[in-house]
Parts: C-alpha cells; structure tokens; sequence
C-alpha cells in the first residue's frame, strides 16, 4: 500500500486563497453559447431566452468570474454586431470555428446571464483584426457612465448604468498561427502596450491581460513572454497561460500526472516574468492568469474541418468524461491553488458542452460532468490561507514524468473559523493509498465531512452522460479519522477526496 504522510502548519502559509482563481469560460464556439446558456425556445428559459436548468446548475458551481466571448472566437469579432434591436442585427461567419454567428446573444444579454449568476465578467478584445480604437471604444460602451457616444448608445440600447468590467484580456493567443491576426511577439507586445495605455486613458481602474505563448509546447514559449514584457510590462497587471491535457489510454499513468506539467510550466512563466522584472528595474509584480485550462476526451478534437458546411452551433469538443478525468482536474486544480500566490485568475474552460463541465441537450436536460465535482468543491471549501503542504511519501515514475507522488495534495486554512480543507487525489490505479494528515497545530478537533470521487466496485471507465447523469460524484467517505491531531484515511485506487475539518465541538 502506498504511503503518504503530510503536515499542516498555520505558520506556513502560500497566501490567500484568490477567489478569482475559481472561474470558468463561456466562448462562442460550438453549443456553449447557442443550446447551451442559451435557447429561448427550451421548456425552462427565461424571458431573456437563457436556459434556466444550465443556469441553476451554474449557480450551484458558482464560477466566481467568467471569461467571454472568447477564445479563438474574439480574434474576429464585431462586438458592435451584438448590440442593438436583435431583428436588426447581422449574422456573420465565424471563421475561427467555421460556424455561423447570429449575434443574438451580445454583450447586454451576456451581461444580464453574468448578474443573474452572480459572477465577474472577464471581458476580452480583439486585437486580431481589429485594435486601439475599437478596444478603446468597447470599454467606454460598457464603463462609461454617460454623455459619449458609445456610452449614449449603451443607455438607448436599454443599460442605463455602466457594466462597470474590471477584468479584459488583450487579445487570445495571439501567437497561435491559427489565430486570426496571428502576430509575432514584438507586434503583439508593442500592440498589447499601446492598447492598455489607451484603454486607461478612457477607464484607469481596469486590470489588463496580456497574452502569454498559447501553451507551454509553442516554439514560441518563454521568449515570447520575455518580449511581450518587454514592451508592455508596466502596463498590464497579468500575463496568461493555456493548457489542454489530452486523455491517453495507450499511456493513462502519465495522462494521471498531468499536474506536474501543469507546475512546471507555472514556475517557468513566473521565472521569465521576474527575470524581466528585475531585467527592466520594475517595481511591481505582473501575476499569472491560468485563463484556459481542462482535460480533453479523444474524439473532442473535431474543431475546424475545413469542408465542414456553415451550420449555427454545430458540435464542437463534445467530451463525455470519466472517473480518471475527475481526478485529473482535481490535481490541476490543486497545482493552481499551490501557485496561488502567482495564479491569481483561473479560468476551467469551457462551462457548457465544449468541454463542458455541463452538459445540455437541445430540447433537453442538462447535466454536470464528472469534471465539474472537483471544480465545485474547492471552490466552496477553499477559504482563508493556503498552507504550503510539507508532504512525504512515496513516488513513481511515468514514461513522461519521474517521480511522481502518488498522493497529490493541497489544503487551505481559514483562522476565523477554525476551518480548514484537505484536497487529496491518489493517482495510483490498483492500489488503496494510506494517508496521515498532521493537522494539530491547526487546532482542528472534528473531521466535519468527507467526500470521495472514485469508481464503484467492479467498475472500469464509469463516466457521466445522457443517460447516466448521477454517475459519478462525491459519496460519503467513511475510510478517514482524526484523533490526537491527525487524520488517517485510505484513498482508494484512482480517486478525489475532500476533507473537512473544524474546531467544533467532537461529534457523538
């Protein structure tokens, strides 16, 4: 049985836990936004046409901001295309996802979704075919409280007070040849400079992302970032990060060590963003938004065939996801919380069927995927300060990775109330793994509630779809106990665990 034992010490702490790190995105690709927020036509919409069976299940993962409308998709986009008399507004071609746009949804009915959730709007712009000005303009539509033109033109289009976007995004991986305006990094960097100096002319409290290389495997990486910092690091407040792992059945040890990629390449982007720091004298920090991450199913990759006709929300990146995925995700989010003193942004893409941490029919029911479990957990639990997790125990290797822990961990604390959360994936696919947790010094004295995400008895490739909506999900975990200041649990094979713990009162 592999072992593991971890120790928790409210005098180490990472820092606060950044509640913008628990945030989704909604693009318009595929059926996220069309038949998936979206059908006005749907036995539960709203009278703004949104489903109310996606929203309810939206709310109860609570993503804390959300990233729109793009993705690929803004590379091309005319925002002024989604505002207006919908009967008035045009359909256009999407050429970053050979689809079919009929901007019914833009910006005041996103905006109107965005409240009724109760989450931060993460607002991006084109600087693929567009720029300055019309970046410029978009921000003084939604911010501007009134008596410009594009300000007037927000309130007679019916939104009397300013949107009040804190968060935009300079473009979207811009240095992805299938970009539309694909740059190199000096005419990106120069562009992302001028367009944030511009755009705080018209609002000087936003907070600005720049583009970071689309994934940690672009020729492009690290330089690109040092270039772009180069030219625009006293101007933006973050710098962004994308990763997609792909489920391999031929090799499914290292796809369950995925997260140790996903650390590495966190620490490379905060290596080249503090070399450049120091490099140009800066004073202040430029953080990282880990803004696209999630795990791909095999048969998702169907995104842009060339010769596919232009069809309105055709299917796109449709993931049916398993137990394994599950714990995937809960390690890539614990490798997010471990760098939260740096990953201050984290955007789990997409929420609604492309990748979906929900999945809807036309017509039909919506449900959550095994993926979206992880995500709601900690993103409920995760309070207070994250605690540097001093962690023993024993390791394998993979054909991609080297010693790999096969107990993956994170955990937070929160002074106030006395509570503290303990995330725990065991990546091992035969093997029970027995755990202590050393939480004494927290002054813990009742395990609260247990949870855990494994497959039933027997079971091989359970996942969640259609037909089998409850079929995976966190059960009651009866396999932990704290006494004298430890908990000692036994993680079964391939599994997500969640611990709670307070300074109540010892249960009877």
């Amino acid at each position: 049985m592999p072992q593991s034992r971890l120790v928790l010490d409210p005098e180490f702490t990472i820092g606060p836990v950044p509640r913008r790190l628990f945030g989704s995105f909604v693009e318009h690709m595929g059926r996220c936004v069309y038949s998936g927020i979206y059908e006005p036509d749907h036995p539960s919409a709203d009278a703004a046409g949104f489903r109310g069976d996606v929203l309810d299940l939206s709310r109860e993962l609570g993503p804390t901001v959300v990233r729109y409308p793009g993705g690929n998709f803004v590379s091309g986009y005319r925002w002024e295309d989604g505002v207006g008399p919908r009967d008035q507004r045009p359909e256009r071609l999407d050429l970053a996802w050979r689809s079919r746009e009929p901007n019914a949804v833009g910006i005041h009915e996103f905006d109107g979704w965005a409240r009724a959730l109760d989450t931060e709007v993460m607002m991006a712009v084109n600087l693929g075919t567009r720029g300055i000005q019309e970046a410029c303009d978009l921000l003084e539509y939604t911010n501007h409280p009134a008596g410009s033109y594009w300000s007037d033109r927000r309130i007679a289009n019916g939104a009397s007070e300013p949107f009040g976007y804190r968060l935009w995004c300079l473009g979207n991986e811009m240095d992805g040849p299938w970009q539309i305006g694909h740059k190199t990094a000096d005419e990106y960097g120069r562009l992302a400079a001028e367009t944030a100096r511009a755009m705080r002319l018209v609002d000087p409290d936003i907070e600005l992302v720049a583009c970071g290389s689309s994934n940690a495997q672009m020729p492009t990486f690290g330089d690109w970032e040092a270039a772009v910092l180069r030219h625009a690091y006293d101007d933006v407040d973050y710098i962004s990060l994308h990763v997609y792992y792909q489920a391999d059945e031929d090799d499914p040890d290292s796809y369950l060590a995925s997260a140790m990629d996903m650390d590495q390449f966190i620490e490379g982007v905060v290596a080249t963003v503090d070399a450049e720091k120091a490099r140009g004298r800066h004073r202040t920090a430029v953080d990282l938004s880990f803004d696209e991450w999630n795990v791909v199913r095999a048969g998702a990759e169907d995104e842009r065939p060339d010769r596919r006709p232009w069809a309105l929300h055709p299917r796109l990146g449709e993931s049916e996801y398993t137990v394994a995925d599950a714990v995937v995700v809960g390690t890539m989010l614990n490798s997010l919380l471990r760098h939260g003193d740096r990953v201050t942004i984290g955007c789990q893409a997409q929420l609604v069927n492309v990748l979906g941490l929900i999945r809807s029919e036309e017509g039909g029911d919506a449900w959550k995927q095994s993926i979206a479990h992880p995500f709601e957990q900690m993103r409920r639990l995760a309070r207070g300060q994250i605690l540097r997790v001093a962690a023993t125990g024993d390791r394998r290797d993979t054909r991609r990775f080297t010693d790999v822990p096969i107990v993956d961990a994170a955990a937070t604390f929160e002074e106030s109330s006395g509570s503290a959360a303990v995330f725990l994936a065991n990546r091992s696919r035969s093997e029970t793994a027995d755990v202590t947790v050393e939480c004494g010094q927290l002054g813990v004295r009742r395990l609260r509630s247990a949870g855990c995400l494994s497959l039933p008895d027997g079971s091989a490739a359970t996942l969640t779809n259609r037909d089998r909506h409850d079929a995976v999900g966190p059960q009651p975990f009866d396999r932990a106990d704290l006494r004298d200041g430890a908990v000692t649990a036994q993680l079964p094979p391939l599994s997500w665990t969640v611990l709670e713990l307070d300074s109540g009162p010892d249960l009877p």
